[in-house]
């Protein structure tokens, strides 16, 4: 058999199931052929053909044969992977250890897809982690495009699943700071139901729960108002897709910029649509993690701040 590929199983694949792991290390290839060359005997473990339920060890090695057409199209993806240039250098973590990497999301860059922060975190972690054939290093929470700060990328397996589990758990603090329109006095308490539309890709609040709705609740408090914006401290109790920014629009008082959820332009804001910033990410007491995690605020947010938007009276009020 010709056009062989072969791959060693790393310590993040030990014990998984042998489809799972090709569905993860042959992206380019559907889950239909990647068992009908199982069942034609076209992989091979450790030089054996192997089922697809089969549990992988770490130090494995697989051999899948392709045919000539499939064998020039991976090759064909290899090398435009080997032509790719780096831009990794740019990120520099907050925080790493436990299985978890923290780095500081500039705004106007996409987490997931093409040319996003994902793709960029790989490339920084190609050489910096042990190879593993199923396990991909990605984010673990939601940041929008347009929003900056704290994000959390898993390293390890037993990393994501222990992350994910003090989420669960609510043993994860994540605070923002945004620009809202209006006047924001005090401290206030949203609890709102959302749905998601999914062809409009935007979130609604709802009078009544349904069985569609989920329930988001938000911690806000103003730091610094003129009257027409409100610098706010906003901590996130649950985490919906764009639920700072449907909640605050459903109170009334919408992300400066964010035309989406009915905010209007905002004239200091013109190369990007809003100013929301996840500053700090605290944990409860584990021994793994640091308890707090802050972020460095932009230097374009910081300079909004101190712009006559928000007047003189930063100095006396904000601390960051």
């Amino acid at each position: 058999m010709r056009n062989a590929i072969t791959l060693q199983a790393g310590e993040n694949d030990n014990g998984r199931r042998l489809d799972r792991i090709l569905r993860k290390a042959l992206p380019d290839h559907s889950l239909s052929l990647i068992h009908r060359l199982l069942r034609q005997k076209k992989v091979l473990v450790n030089g054996k053909p192997a089922g697809p339920d089969m549990r992988i060890q770490a130090g494995s090695e697989i051999q899948v044969y392709l045919n000539e057409e499939l064998g020039i199209r991976n090759e064909k993806h290899r090398q435009s992977i080997k032509s790719l240039t780096p831009r990794s250098s740019l990120l520099i973590p907050l925080w790493r250890g436990s299985g978890i990497i923290v780095f500081n999301k500039p705004a106007g860059l996409l987490v997931h897809g093409y040319n996003s922060l994902d793709g960029l975190v790989r490339e920084f972690l190609a050489e910096k982690m042990p190879p593993s054939l199923s396990f991909k290093p990605g984010p673990l929470h939601r940041l929008d495009k347009d929003a900056s700060g704290a994000i959390v990328f898993s390293e390890t397996i037993e990393g994501a699943q222990l992350f994910s589990r003090l989420l669960q758990e609510r043993k994860v603090k994540k605070t923002y700071l945004a620009i809202v329109e209006g006047r924001i006095q005090g401290e206030l308490f949203w609890q709102d139901h959302l749905t998601r539309d999914s062809n409009a890709r935007k979130t609604f609040t709802k009078d009544i729960p349904t069985e569609k709705t989920k329930t988001a609740v938000t911690m806000i408090k103003a730091l610094l108002s003129n009257g027409r914006y409100t610098l706010a401290q906003v901590q996130i109790v649950t985490g919906r897709t764009h639920q700072i920014r449907a909640q605050a629009a459903a109170h009334g008082d919408p992300l400066a910029g964010d035309i989406k959820y009915g905010g209007h332009p905002f004239r200091m804001n013109t190369a990007r649509g809003f100013f929301l910033h996840a500053k700090s990410i605290e944990f409860e007491e584990t021994g793994l993690f640091p308890r707090e995690i802050t972020a460095p605020l932009p230097e374009l947010f910081q300079s909004t701040i101190r712009s006559d938007i928000l007047t003189n009276q930063l100095s006396l009020t904000m601390k960051y």
